[in-house]
């Protein structure tokens, strides 16, 4: 018996010397990556953005010191908002939360109109409590939490045509984590203003099929054997897509994975967020296929706490984004195409 435990021993020390040696060798690339990205890429981004180099570097993680700044460049600001911009519906969101009870009783046309959007100021005040909970960051007290709410606030009353839908507050919390507070605002904005995001959280069904539409091609084609188990189960898509999308990952996976699918989504666009869908997919096909419709839903809803980047990433990288010749845009204006000419000939003016 002691011989026994003393080969235990041996064993959890050998395997606590290999994870701190990993350990050890992850933040030396960190640290070199770093050096990378401030001293030459960063400066130089316009010309280096899309190098070969700079992808692969880029698909690695982005190192966190840089992370934001890098979030910033890949997203853009096609909106154009400034700091002074953001404080401007920052203060129009503290008037409307001052305000709330007295608008929100009002019966003239702009009364309904808050109600109906701009009243959704207060929907984030319930929702803030639920954003990452178990980080005490964002919730009532907490260092966060101001930031958090300014930010959703600000952006209800930037588009009232959007106002506030749950798991904004995750995308908000994600970019508060990593970068300053008017920064955020204008990230966050930018952000939802992307054809998929504003499709989903518009909650536009039309497009939004189009985009399921477009992930069962890829679905089919990388991972046929799950897809006709789904579909014998008709389990379609948004049983599991829209939380992954609607909060970028950041509620599904650990938070430091989220910012690593972050890191490559900014760098591919939407595509990369489907892609992401299938590689968990491939990263659990034996046990989905193992399931019935109730348990996949169940657990493509809590995905395990164990999943580590390097497996994850392993699976994506295996994803083809190919289906035969075409590219995931090209099947996607396939897709709006067949649609279309779908509605033509379903048209009653045609019939007639």
């Amino acid at each position: 018996m002691v011989a026994e435990a003393k080969k235990r021993e041996i064993k959890e020390a050998h395997k606590r010397k290999k994870i701190m040696k990993e350990r050890f060798k992850q933040e030396e690339n960190i640290a070199n990556a770093m050096v990378v990205w401030i001293n030459e890429i960063l400066p130089n981004w316009e010309i280096m953005r899309s190098t070969r180099r700079v992808r692969e570097l880029w698909w690695q993680g982005l190192p966190p010191s840089v992370r934001g700044k890098v979030w910033s460049l890949a997203v853009g600001n096609e909106l154009n908002i400034t700091p002074e911009l953001y404080e401007i519906f920052l203060s129009r969101a503290k008037e409307r939360w001052k305000s709330f009870s007295e608008t929100s009783s009002e019966n003239d046309t702009e009364g309904v109109y808050v109600a109906d959007r701009e009243a959704s100021l207060e929907l984030i005040k319930l929702d803030i409590s639920r954003t990452f909970p178990s980080l005490y960051i964002f919730q009532k007290g907490g260092p966060y939490h101001d930031v958090l709410h300014s930010i959703l606030g600000a952006y209800t009353c930037y588009r009232p045509d959007v106002g506030y839908v749950q798991g904004m507050s995750f995308i908000a919390a994600v970019l508060i984590l990593n970068l300053e507070e008017a920064d955020a605002f204008i990230a966050f904005a930018n952000l939802l203003n992307k054809p998929c995001q504003l499709a989903f959280f518009r909650v536009d069904h039309s497009m939004m099929l189009k985009y399921f539409a477009t992930f069962e091609v890829f679905f089919e084609e990388n991972l046929s054997k799950l897809f006709l188990h789904f579909k014998s189960y008709s389990l379609t898509p948004d049983i599991y897509l829209i939380d992954w999308i609607f909060t970028l990952y950041s509620k599904s996976l650990p938070l430091d994975l989220a910012c690593r699918v972050w890191d490559v989504f900014c760098r591919d666009g939407e595509e990369f967020l489907f892609r992401t869908g299938l590689g968990i997919l491939r990263l659990y096909e034996d046990i989905l296929l193992q399931m019935d419709f109730i348990h996949i839903a169940q657990f493509l809803t809590k995905l395990p706490e164990d999943i580590t980047s390097e497996k994850l990433f392993s699976c994506i990288a295996a994803i083809q984004m190919q289906n035969s010749t075409k590219k995931w845009t090209q099947v996607f204006a396939s897709v709006m195409k067949d649609i279309k000419e779908g509605d033509k000939n379903n048209s009653p003016a045609l019939k007639s």
